[in-house]
């Protein structure tokens, strides 16, 4: 059997923690310390996120999204598949490594998706993106650490707070989604959604096909 290979490391932006990309024959895998946070085999549930979430947007003219984490492009590319080609889809990537392993290692698996005219790459925080424009977005979806916590830097926690979800509903369109990936389900989260006003679904889906461990969808709808 293969063994895994470590290809390129690259530290977090003000997070104190480093990325490692890792290949073992045609597979490949980003892990911080002894954590996974995706695999070339397993996108199953990143790319419900964005087909779920995406149907939801039907009847929207020019619908835009934002992607918070860029990670093996699953959800940007179920996202492409989805839309129409009056969609506009904003990518922040925190760390600039990800982007160029995109370009570099990983372009078969991303098979020019990031050259598609209605996707933006920007190596941004995807707060400031949030932050910045007021209605401005249809669909958000967040899937920057392996659930609603910073595992990454300890400044991701405000994506997730009472703070972070109200700028969410600032920033969405009436009606508009935000939509949140987690390996393990989260009942404080879940309730924290709900006492805002969102309207919350709760999926599951398997990590990869139609079997192996199930991770966490939650779709919240504002009035």
């Amino acid at each position: 059997m293969n063994e895994w290979v470590h290809l390129e490391t690259s530290d977090v932006p003000g997070g104190g923690k480093s990325l490692a990309l890792m290949q073992r024959g045609g597979e490949f895998s980003i892990v911080v310390g002894n954590i996974e946070l995706m695999n070339s085999t397993r996108g199953t549930s990143e790319e419900a996120l964005a087909s779920l979430t995406c149907a939801r947007l039907t009847g929207r003219p020019a619908p835009r999204i934002l992607i918070g984490g860029l990670g093996m492009g699953f959800t940007l590319r179920a996202a492409l598949r989805e839309l129409g080609p009056d969609a506009r889809i904003v990518v922040a990537e925190l760390v600039p490594a990800v982007a160029a392993w995109a370009r570099g290692p990983l372009a078969s698996i991303f098979a020019g998706c990031l050259e598609d005219p209605r996707v933006e790459l920007r190596e941004t925080d995807v707060t400031r993106l949030i932050q910045s424009e007021a209605a401005g977005w249809d669909a958000i979806l967040l899937d920057v650490d392996n659930g609603p916590e910073g595992l990454l830097r300890r400044a991701n926690n405000r994506l997730y707070d009472e703070w972070g979800l109200k700028r969410a509903q600032w920033a969405l369109k009436p009606g508009g989604t935000l939509g949140v990936w987690s390996g393990t389900p989260d009942r404080k989260f879940k309730a924290r959604l709900q006492r805002l006003g969102f309207t919350v679904e709760e999926v599951r889906r398997p990590a990869s096909g139609s079997s192996g461990p199930r991770h966490v969808i939650w779709l919240a709808t504002q009035p």
